[in-house]
């Protein structure tokens, strides 16, 4: 007899939409092949989310979570904490090509999550916070020092062989986290 557990196909649903997204976006991915490799059948990815839409959404909050969780920010050292998102991007490739997608697909809209926006408020108010201790230059605004340790943190990942050939990937990471702070040094 088998048991369900309902929490367990979720996860590999998600999981198996991840890849599914990453490969061919929204548009290319297809329910019955993230179905079939989530080991669930078609109809049942629909009693867990109303579209394909959803699920693509969905699959988007639960990085949103895993990266806040995972990498933690530290705003009194935020060329470690770009370091630390430079290690999960490059460990988790499929997590980057989503990304790529989701930004494709969605546009300017990308950023309009309920997920997004609580992360990147609550970021912005710790680095606000560092600010006014001295430990983090004032030159800029929290939001744009955020945006611009996201953006160095995340360069090298989807990018062409050209750009990527600038520095040697034994180097990156240490460019990106001297770059960082430097650039918020008060």
């Amino acid at each position: 007899m088998t048991t369900r557990d309902p929490e367990t196909k979720r996860r590999r649903l998600l999981e198996a939409a991840l890849a599914e997204f990453a490969a061919y976006g929204l548009a290319g991915a297809r329910v019955d092949r993230l179905a079939k490799r989530a080991g669930i059948s078609a109809g049942l990815v629909y009693s867990f989310y109303e579209n394909k839409e959803g699920l693509f959404e969905a699959v988007f909050d639960a990085i949103v979570e895993q990266v806040v969780t995972g990498v933690p920010i530290d705003a009194d050292d935020l060329g470690e904490y770009a370091g630390r998102l430079y290690d999960a991007g490059l460990g988790h490739p499929q997590v980057m090509r989503f990304i790529g997608w989701y930004e494709l697909e969605r546009g300017a809209s990308a950023g309009n999550r309920a997920s997004t926006s609580a992360a990147m408020k609550e970021k912005i108010d710790m680095v606000a916070e560092a600010q006014r201790r001295g430990a983090v230059t004032d030159r800029f605004a929290a939001g744009q020092i955020l945006a611009l340790v996201l953006n160095l943190a995340n360069m090298w990942q989807l990018q062409g062989a050209d750009f990527l050939d600038l520095v040697p990937e034994a180097n990156r990471r240490a460019t990106i986290v001297d770059a960082v702070r430097r650039l918020v040094v008060a």
